[in-house]
């Protein structure tokens, strides 16, 4: 196998010590600051990981700035080899590891074994009383943008019928969920959001099936919380059904049915945090925001969305990038159930612990 097929764990176990590796550091550290990329899957899948690799080109544009990236690094020690990798071949003084499996053990021991190198984790699972302070996390709150989806989508329907294929029903996906729903609701209360659960983060087969089902079923807007929406979507485009994006920008894959998609804007953590590490200023541990932060965006609208939902979204995303709380109470869930008194704020923390689907949503999580 030549040196040029070689994968970073590779590299480092067949030559670590080597003067050639010395040589490849002191190069790297003349050019500026070297920063790692690290990703679970393929870094062009139309999901979460291409959602980080849209991040990571903004970072290549900033001058002096070095960006590293491996993608299809499995969530096991695998991650170690990488990080050690692009730590003592390439010189890295801060990474993004970018897979919720890679957090713990192996961010926290690499921290711990790199005190000098600062890692960051997309999800806010950093704990300050048990946790290395080089280590930290930061997160998107997706669900304002999946608000602002629903309330596209909810006047671009014309059955009343919107269908949602989740992964898997955990707080954050059922956020996810009923934001879409009172978005939805906000302007058309007789519409219905009709759930499939899959059970899995990546399971293609059954994404296309779950699609599909909520087709037949009568749904004419499809959207969903997987991590990559690419067959999703694809597949309502290929039937003639609207969609609406998560994480990316998808609105290449469906030129005729395209609404408006939720993305992620990791760009905006990524570009900040290489500034701070230039000036030698110390990296937040912890960093959340939505619409107001600049670290969620709307996808262009494409031609499927009504001249009313254009208008109606537009005016949602202003209203929550002032503040306009998405969760405004009294909301039952759709067992009859009140589950929601008052109003909540945009980061209210009860929110992580949502365990249920609101009145509007016809599916279940058990």
């Amino acid at each position: 196998m030549s040196m040029l097929k070689l994968t970073r764990r590779e590299i480092l176990g067949a030559a670590a010590g080597s003067a050639v590796l010395a040589a490849t550091r002191t190069a790297h550290a003349a050019e500026g600051i070297t920063i790692g990329m690290i990703y679970v899957g393929s870094k062009d899948d139309f999901g979460w990981n291409q959602s980080h690799a849209a991040g990571a080109k903004a970072l290549k544009a900033l001058p002096g700035v070095t960006v590293l990236e491996e993608e299809n690094v499995a969530e096991s020690d695998a991650v170690l080899k990488t990080m050690d990798s692009m730590i003592n071949i390439d010189g890295a003084k801060l990474l993004f590891p970018t897979s919720f499996g890679y957090f713990d053990p192996f961010m926290i021991e690499e921290a711990k074994k790199y005190p000098a190198v600062e890692f960051r984790h997309p999800t806010s699972l950093w704990d300050k009383s048990k946790h290395p302070k080089n280590l930290g996390g930061y997160f998107c709150f997706l669900d304002q943008a999946h608000y602002v989806n629903g309330v596209a989508a909810g006047l671009s329907t014309t059955s009343n019928k919107i269908g949602f294929v989740a992964a898997k029903p955990i707080p954050l996906v059922l956020r996810n969920i009923n934001a879409f729903m009172l978005g939805v609701r906000q302007g058309n209360p007789k519409a219905t959001v009709h759930l499939v659960v899959t059970g899995e983060w990546s399971l293609p087969v059954r994404e296309a099936e779950a699609t599909n089902a909520l087709i037949d079923a009568g749904c004419d807007v499809i959207t969903c919380h997987v991590d990559s929406p690419k067959v999703c979507v694809q597949t309502a485009e290929s039937r003639g059904v609207k969609t609406c994006g998560h994480n990316a920008d998808l609105s290449q894959l469906a030129p005729k049915g395209f609404i408006t998609g939720a993305e992620l804007k990791w760009a905006t953590v990524y570009t900040e945090y290489a500034g701070l590490i230039a000036k030698g200023e110390k990296l937040p541990n912890v960093n959340e925001g939505g619409y107001d932060k600049d670290m969620v965006q709307s996808s262009p609208f494409g031609a499927g969305a009504t001249e009313k939902a254009k208008d109606a979204a537009t005016k949602a995303i202003a209203a929550v990038k002032k503040g306009t709380p998405i969760f405004v109470g009294p909301l039952k869930d759709n067992k009859g159930n009140q589950v929601v008194a008052g109003p909540l704020g945009l980061y209210d923390p009860t929110l992580w612990g949502m365990n249920y689907l609101l009145e509007g949503v016809v599916g279940s999580i058990v």
